[in-house]
C-alpha cells in the first residue's frame, strides 16, 4: 500500500510541476529535479505494473506506436466558422443576430484565431480519455497517444470540473520551437519544414508518439461542449477552463459593441507579430450561451460566431501557363500555373482563375506578372495584373471551346459563370469524379478505397460507374499496381459494408447536381424512398421546404436519364438503403406538416436539439426567428423577453414544453 501511495504522490507532484511550467509559465522546480522524480516514478511503475494509470505523467515521453489511426465520430459536431473581412461584414452579422434575438443587448467575446491543427479532447471524471482531430467535423482520427505527450494538455484536471465534457482547441507550434527544429534539420542536411501550422498538423499523425514528444507542441483551448456544464457565457467558459488546468490564452476580451470588437481587431492586426504563435484573425462570439442556443447553426457553421480574417498577404509572380480542369459535374475551372513563390509560409505554384469572365475582367494573359493572394482561401487566387511589366508580344487569352479531356464542344448556360462539358457519361474526369464523390466520407464512406484507387480501377477498365464497385472481386483487383492481399480484402469489405449507409446519405452520394447534404436530407424526409422521389414532378418537388426551381429541375433531369435509372436498379439489387428504414419511419409522421416552430429557452425533459428533432421528425419546420408565418413559439425557462414580445405583437401562440408534448401525443 505504501508503494501505491508513493506512486500516486509522485504523479500528483509531476502533474503540478507540468502545469506550473507549461501552462502558467512559472517553473517551481529545476529541470534536473523534475527528471529525477520522473525517473523514480518510471522505475516504480515498471516494478509495479498493477498500478498502471493511462494518464500517468510518465507517458509524456511517448513510446506507444499507432499503426492505424481509428476514425471516431465526434460526440458533438465540430463546425467551421463563417469569415468576414471588413467592418461592414461584422455589422451585417450583428443585424442578422438582432433579427433573431430581437431588441436585446448582445455582448461579444473576442479571441485570437490561432493557426494550428484543430483538436477535440474528451474528459471523464477529470481524466483525459480521448483526443480526436477535427477530420471533416463529423468524425476525426483518434490521436490520444500523441496528445498525451503535449505538456500543456492536462492529463488530470483540478477544481470543480463537470463529470464529462469535450473541449476544443488548436495544437500549435510556437515560432521559437519551429525555428529550433528547422535549425537541427538543416544541420543534419535535411529539408527545413515549410510552416508551423502544417508541421503541427503532421505531428499529430506520426506513428511513434516518442517522436511527437520531442516536438515543442502546445495546446490552446477555446470552447467547451457537453450537457449540464453549469456555464452561462463564453467568457466564463474560458475562465473556468483555465482554472481546471487548461492553457487558455489570456488575451480574450469581453466587448459590448461591434465598435469595441473592431478596436480589438485593429490592435491585434498590428501587435500579433509580437505573439509566440501564428495567428490569422480574430474569432468573435456572442457571449451569452443562451443567446448562442437561440441563434443555433446553419448546415456548416454557428450563427453566433464569426472569424474576422486579418488582411491577406499578397505577392507577385509570373503566370507561366493556363490549364483547364474538369470537375465531376463537367464544370471547367481555369488554373493559373505560376512561377513558384513563397506566400504565407507555403510555396504557391497554382492559383484559381475561377471562370472566363474573371480572366476577361482582369485581362489576364500568359507571361503577365500577377498579384496573388491567399486570404481565407485554401487555394490562392489572382487578384490583379501588373500591366507595367506586361511583355510587348503579349496576346489576349482565348478561352477554350473544347473539353481538354474528351474534346467535346463546351456549353455555357445563360446566367451561369462556368463553361460545361456535356459529355456526362463519356468524359473521364466526370466519371471518376462521380465515383470519388460516391465513396467520400460524407456520402458512402467506403473504407479502403481512395481517389487514386478509383482512378486506377477506371484506367484498368474495371469500373465505369459507382454501381460497378459492387461487382468487383478480389481476384480482379489483386494484380493491380500497389494492391496487396490485405488492401484488396479491405476494399471488398469496405464496399460490402457500405450497404448499411442510410438513405439520405445514399441520395447525397448519387451526385445529383445541386443536391448537397442538407437538400438530400430534406428530400429523403419528404419522399421516404427513391421510387417516390423518382416519380415526383418539378411542381411537387418545389413544394418541399427550401427546394427551388433549379434543384427541382436537376432532380427531374437526373431521374429522366435511362443510364441513371439502370445504375439505381443495380444499386437496389445489391441491397443499398434506397428508402428510410422502418425503425426511423415509426418515429416520423406528418403531424406538423406545414407548421413552423421557433424554440427558445431551456427545457426540463428534453434538450433543445431533441425538441427540434421531434418537430422535424413529425413534418414540421424549425424557424430561427419569429414572423407572421410562425405557427408556434415553444417557450422554455430563461427565454428572452424580446421573443415573447415579438410573438405577442404578431399574434403567434406561445406554448410550453408540456403543451408541445401534448400536441405530439
Amino acid at each position: 500500500m505504501e508503494i501505491k501511495k508513493q506512486i500516486e504522490q509522485l504523479r500528483k507532484e509531476l502533474h503540478q510541476h507540468n502545469y506550473n511550467y507549461y501552462v502558467l509559465d512559472n517553473a517551481t522546480i529545476s529541470d534536473y529535479d523534475f527528471d529525477m522524480k520522473l525517473k523514480e516514478l518510471q522505475a516504480l511503475e515498471k516494478k509495479h505494473p498493477e498500478y498502471y494509470d493511462p494518464n500517468s505523467p510518465s507517458l509524456r515521453v511517448g513510446g506507444a506506436v499507432t499503426k492505424n489511426f481509428m476514425t471516431v465520430v465526434h460526440g458533438q459536431r465540430m463546425y467551421s466558422l463563417d469569415n468576414s473581412y471588413s467592418k461592414e461584414d461584422l455589422e451585417d452579422w450583428e443585424k442578422r443576430i438582432q433579427r433573431i434575438l430581437g431588441d436585446v443587448e448582445v455582448a461579444y467575446t473576442c479571441e485570437l484565431k490561432y493557426d494550428g491543427a484543430s483538436i477535440s479532447l474528451t474528459y471523464e471524471d477529470g481524466k483525459l480519455v480521448r483526443g480526436l482531430t477535427r477530420g471533416d467535423g463529423i468524425q476525426g482520427d483518434d490521436v490520444t497517444n500523441n496528445i498525451k505527450t503535449i505538456r500543456s494538455v492536462p492529463l488530470q484536471l483540478q477544481g470543480d470540473y463537470p463529470k464529462k465534457f469535450d473541449i476544443r482547441g488548436e495544437i500549435v507550434l510556437p515560432f521559437e520551437g519551429f525555428a529550433q527544429m528547422n535549425e537541427e534539420r538543416i544541420q543534419n542536411g535535411e529539408e527545413p519544414y515549410m510552416n508551423p501550422r502544417n508541421t503541427a498538423a503532421g505531428s499529430l499523425k506520426l506513428q511513434d508518439s516518442a517522436l511527437v514528444a520531442e516536438r515543442p507542441l502546445e495546446c490552446l483551448l477555446y470552447s467547451i461542449v457537453g450537457e449540464d456544464l453549469g456555464l452561462e457565457s463564453q467568457f466564463e467558459m474560458l475562465e473556468k477552463a483555465r482554472s481546471w488546468g487548461f492553457k487558455v490564452p489570456t488575451v480574450a476580451k469581453l466587448c459590448k459593441s461591434i465598435d469595441q470588437v473592431l478596436q480589438f481587431v485593429e490592435y491585434w492586426d498590428v501587435h500579433r507579430h509580437q505573439l509566440p504563435y501564428e495567428t490569422d484573425g480574430v474569432v468573435v462570439k456572442v457571449n451569452s450561451l443562451q443567446h448562442q442556443e437561440e441563434l443555433g447553426y446553419t448546415s456548416k457553421s454557428p450563427r453566433w460566431a464569426m472569424a474576422y480574417k486579418f488582411k491577406a498577404e499578397q505577392v507577385s509572380t509570373t503566370l507561366e501557363e493556363i490549364t483547364y480542369q474538369v470537375g465531376r459535374t463537367g464544370a471547367i475551372t481555369p488554373v493559373a500555373n505560376l512561377e513558384p513563390v513563397l506566400l504565407a509560409g507555403t510555396t504557391v505554384k497554382r492559383a484559381s482563375l475561377h471562370n472566363a469572365d474573371q480572366i476577361e475582367k482582369f485581362d489576364i494573359r500568359v507571361g503577365d506578372t500577377v498579384f496573388v493572394e491567399k486570404g481565407g482561401e485554401i487555394i490562392p487566387k489572382i487578384i490583379g495584373v501588373d500591366f507595367t511589366k506586361r511583355p510587348l508580344d503579349s496576346q489576349p487569352t482565348k478561352y477554350i471551346d473544347q473539353c481538354p479531356e474528351c474534346g467535346t464542344h463546351l456549353e455555357r448556360v445563360a446566367g451561369d459563370a462556368k463553361h460545361f462539358c456535356p459529355n456526362e457519361y463519356g468524359c473521364p474526369p466526370q466519371i471518376t469524379g462521380r465515383i470519388q464523390h460516391f465513396i467520400s466520407r460524407k456520402a458512402m464512406d467506403i473504407e479502403g478505397l481512395g481517389a487514386e484507387t478509383v482512378e486506377l480501377l477506371f484506367r484498368e477498365g474495371l469500373i465505369r460507374n459507382y454501381a460497378d464497385l459492387y461487382s468487383l472481386t478480389k481476384e480482379q483487383i489483386l494484380p493491380l499496381e500497389r494492391m496487396a492481399e490485405k488492401s484488396a480484402e479491405n476494399l471488398i469489405k469496405g464496399v460490402a459494408e457500405s450497404v448499411q449507409i442510410p438513405f439520405e446519405r445514399v441520395l447525397f452520394a448519387l451526385g445529383i447536381r445541386f443536391v448537397g447534404e442538407t437538400v438530400a436530407k430534406k428530400l429523403a424526409k419528404a419522399y421516404k424512398s427513391i421510387d417516390a422521389l423518382q416519380n415526383a414532378t418539378k411542381e411537387e418537388l418545389m413544394q418541399v421546404d427550401e427546394i427551388g426551381q433549379r434543384i427541382a429541375e436537376s432532380v427531374v433531369d437526373f431521374f429522366g436519364n435511362e443510364v441513371n435509372l439502370e445504375i439505381i436498379s443495380r444499386l437496389k439489387a445489391v441491397g443499398l438503403q434506397l428508402e428510410i428504414s422502418e425503425d426511423l419511419l415509426l418515429n416520423q409522421s406528418d403531424l406538423f406538416n406545414g407548421m413552423t416552430f421557433v424554440v427558445s429557452g431551456v427545457f426540463e425533459n428534453v434538450s433543445r436539439n431533441e425538441l427540434k428533432k421531434l418537430i422535424e421528425d413529425n413534418g414540421g419546420k424549425v424557424g430561427s426567428s419569429i414572423s407572421s408565418k410562425t405557427s408556434y413559439l415553444v417557450a422554455g425557462d430563461k427565454m428572452g423577453p424580446s421573443k415573447r414580445t415579438k410573438a405577442e405583437s404578431v399574434g403567434v401562440p406561445i406554448i410550453s414544453e408540456s403543451d408541445f408534448m401534448a400536441m405530439l401525443n
